[in-house]
């Protein structure tokens, strides 16, 4: 059985040859048009990965555009092809899965070309799957998943509302202790930590979106914030990330005096240095710095590493 994208997959019925069920080939696995395919049914519009059985045919369909259709962008499948997949025509817009496989890829220092062929992929179809909306079929998410050593939930981003670290720990770890100038370059200039403080309720811990400016740890917060009641006290402030694929991760920890900033040359140099809005909103004009006074930091790691 042979097919071209755009074609139709019927299933009939083997007693009376009437059809049961009948979907659009949306994506071929193989150049040659052999199965398994990915249909988009009609009686649903989704799209499943089939592996057509004796009661299933393929009836190919002309070339003439359906009338009345809104526009399409094409898709490129694994094998290098154009499919007919139903997307919005525009400006190329990544969806959430494309996202988090280009995610994981820069994250694991891989190229597009490494990473495909590791999944079998052609690199067109990976770039296509990184750059616009998509709804890969499962066989594909799963050679990604084992491209990038994660799954298929993490990519789908089943486990974003799950704390990290709930995967299994390594048999023989080893705890190395991290040097300052790896600290640094693990903090490196921005992202989100952790910044523990007391208050008339009790010791918090909250997030916060930092910078680091001459070494030191600044970020924006609100003048009656939990984040603000670090301010004239020795704060430790908190950066890891868990591998859980690998079982491995790092913390940092600073600690050091918090002070709030007031030079107005310094607190403009540290505007137009943000790299991104505080993540809780609102309006957040106070910046707060910490000068580390002491940096350590751990990392996890197997034993014969």
């Amino acid at each position: 059985m042979r097919a071209h994208l755009g074609d139709q997959l019927v299933i009939e019925s083997p007693a009376t040859g009437a059809t049961r069920r009948d979907g659009e080939i949306v994506g071929l696995h193989h150049a040659d048009g052999t199965p398994p395919y990915d249909v988009r049914w009609s009686d649903t519009d989704e799209v499943t990965l089939v592996f057509p059985g004796p009661d299933a045919h393929v009836r190919h369909i002309g070339p003439e555009p359906v009338k009345h259709e809104p526009p399409r962008s094409p898709d490129v499948d694994e094998a290098g092809a154009v499919s007919g997949a139903t997307w919005l025509a525009g400006v190329p817009h990544p969806g959430d899965i494309g996202r988090r496989v280009a995610a994981e890829r820069k994250r694991q220092g891989l190229g597009r070309e490494e990473t495909a062929r590791r999944a079998a992929m052609a690199p067109d179809y990976l770039a296509y799957l990184e750059e616009h909306r998509a709804d890969p079929s499962l066989a594909t998410l799963i050679r990604l998943a084992a491209a990038l050593g994660t799954s298929v939930a993490a990519l789908r981003g089943g486990g974003i509302d799950l704390p990290p670290g709930q995967g299994h720990a390594l048999l023989h770890p080893q705890l190395q202790a991290l040097g300052p100038d790896e600290c640094r370059a693990l903090l490196s200039t921005h992202g989100v930590g952790r910044v523990a403080v007391s208050t008339p309720d009790g010791p918090a811990v909250v997030p916060v979106n930092y910078a680091v400016i001459d070494g030191a740890i600044a970020y924006r917060t609100a003048p009656d914030s939990v984040p603000a009641a670090a301010v004239g006290t020795e704060a430790a402030f908190e950066v890891d990330h868990v591998d859980e694929a690998m079982s491995q991760g790092w913390s940092v920890l600073v600690i050091g005096p918090a002070r709030v900033v007031t030079e107005p040359d310094v607190v403009r140099r540290l505007a137009e240095h943000a790299h991104t809005e505080p993540w809780a909103g609102g309006v957040r004009e106070l910046w707060v710095s910490i000068q580390p006074r002491r940096l350590t930091g751990r990392r996890i790691k197997p034993a014969d590493q």
